[in-house]
C-alpha cells in the first residue's frame, strides 16, 4: 500500500511540474515575441516539436498504422490540427503580443465552460449540476476580474483575438475527443499527423506574411525549449501520468495555472495585479476546475 501511495504522490507531482513548465510557456512566448513575429514563432514552436516524434514514428507498428489509415480518418486528423495547432495555437501567441498573459491564460480558461455547452450537442455529454455551477462561479469571476470594462490600446483587439482562439481551442477539444474516444489510434499517431499538419500550416502562413526572421541565439534557445522540453516532454509525461491520477486531480492541478501564470508574469514580466484581478482569477480558478470534473462512472 505504501509503495502506491508514494507511486501516486510521484505522479502528482510530475503533473504538477507539468502545468508548471506550460506555465512558463507564456513567459517564455512573451520575450521572444519581442523579435519574433507572432504567427512565426508559434508556427516554429510546434514545427520543431513535430520534428522531436520522427525518430519514434518509424516504429514499424506506427508506420503500418499511418498505412491503414483510411480517408475519414485522414480528414478527421488534418482537420484537428488546423484547428488545434493552425488556429489555437496561432491565435494564443497573438493574443501574448497583445494582452497581458494572465488576460490570455484567463480567456483560455473559458475552454472548459464551451466545450461542456458544445459537448451537448455534438457528443450527446450532457453537463453535471457540478459543472453548471462552476461555469456560472467562473463568469462571475471573468466579471469580476474585468470590471470595470476599459481597454487600453491594442487589448480590445486581443481580447477578439482571444475569442476566436477560445472557440478554435473549443472546437479542437471536440475534434480530439471524437478521434481518441474510439480508440482506433494511436495517440503517437494521432499527435504525429495533426501536429505535423497544424504546424507546417502556421510556419508557412508566417514566412509568406513577415518573412524569414532574423533569430538570434537565445531566441533559439527558447524555440528549442519550447518545442523539446514544455511540448514534447511535457504533453509525454501528462500523458503517462494520467494513468496513475484521477480526472479530477488532473483537473484541479490543471487548474493551478492561472495561479502559476500570475506568479511567473508578475515575477519575470513585470505584470501587476491588483487585489480585484486576483481574487476574480481565484474565482475563475475555481469554476474552471468545477467545469472540468465529472462523475465516475462505473
Amino acid at each position: 500500500m505504501k509503495i502506491q501511495q508514494m507511486h501516486h504522490v510521484f505522479a502528482v507531482l510530475q503533473a504538477l511540474l507539468v502545468t508548471f513548465l506550460w506555465s512558463t510557456s507564456f513567459v517564455i512566448i512573451k520575450w521572444g515575441l519581442a523579435d519574433i513575429p507572432a504567427i512565426t514563432y508559434a508556427g516554429l514552436r510546434y514545427f520543431l516539436a513535430f520534428m522531436c516524434f520522427l525518430p519514434f514514428i518509424f516504429k514499424r507498428k506506427y508506420v503500418e498504422e499511418i498505412k491503414g489509415l483510411t480517408s475519414r480518418q485522414w480528414r478527421k486528423l488534418v482537420l484537428l490540427g488546423v484547428v488545434f495547432y493552425t488556429l489555437t495555437q496561432g491565435t494564443q501567441f497573438l493574443g501574448l503580443s497583445l494582452l497581458p498573459a494572465v488576460s490570455v491564460s484567463l480567456m483560455l480558461n473559458f475552454t472548459p465552460l464551451i466545450v461542456a455547452v458544445m459537448g451537448i450537442w455534438f457528443l450527446n455529454e450532457s453537463p453535471t449540476r457540478l459543472q453548471w455551477s462552476g461555469a456560472v462561479i467562473f463568469i462571475l469571476g471573468i466579471v469580476f476580474y474585468f470590471f470595470p470594462v476599459s481597454f487600453e490600446g491594442n487589448q480590445g483587439l486581443g481580447l477578439l483575438v482571444m475569442t476566436f482562439g477560445v472557440l478554435a481551442n473549443s472546437g479542437s477539444g471536440i475534434l480530439g475527443r471524437d478521434v481518441n474516444r474510439t480508440r482506433d489510434i494511436s495517440p503517437v499517431v494521432i499527435t504525429f499527423i495533426s501536429m505535423g499538419v497544424g504546424a507546417t500550416l502556421l510556419l508557412l502562413i508566417g514566412l509568406l506574411y513577415s518573412g524569414v526572421p532574423a533569430i538570434s541565439l537565445q531566441n533559439w534557445i527558447y524555440l528549442l525549449w519550447l518545442a523539446v522540453i514544455n511540448t514534447a516532454f511535457a504533453f509525454t509525461l501528462w500523458n503517462h501520468t494520467l494513468r496513475s491520477i484521477s480526472a479530477m486531480e488532473s483537473s484541479i492541478i490543471n487548474g493551478t495555472m492561472l495561479i502559476q501564470i500570475g506568479f511567473l508574469a508578475w515575477f519575470f514580466l513585470d505584470e501587476k495585479i491588483t487585489t480585484q484581478e486576483g481574487v476574480g482569477m481565484m474565482i475563475a480558478a475555481l469554476g474552471a476546475t468545477l467545469v472540468q470534473l465529472k462523475p465516475r462512472t462505473s
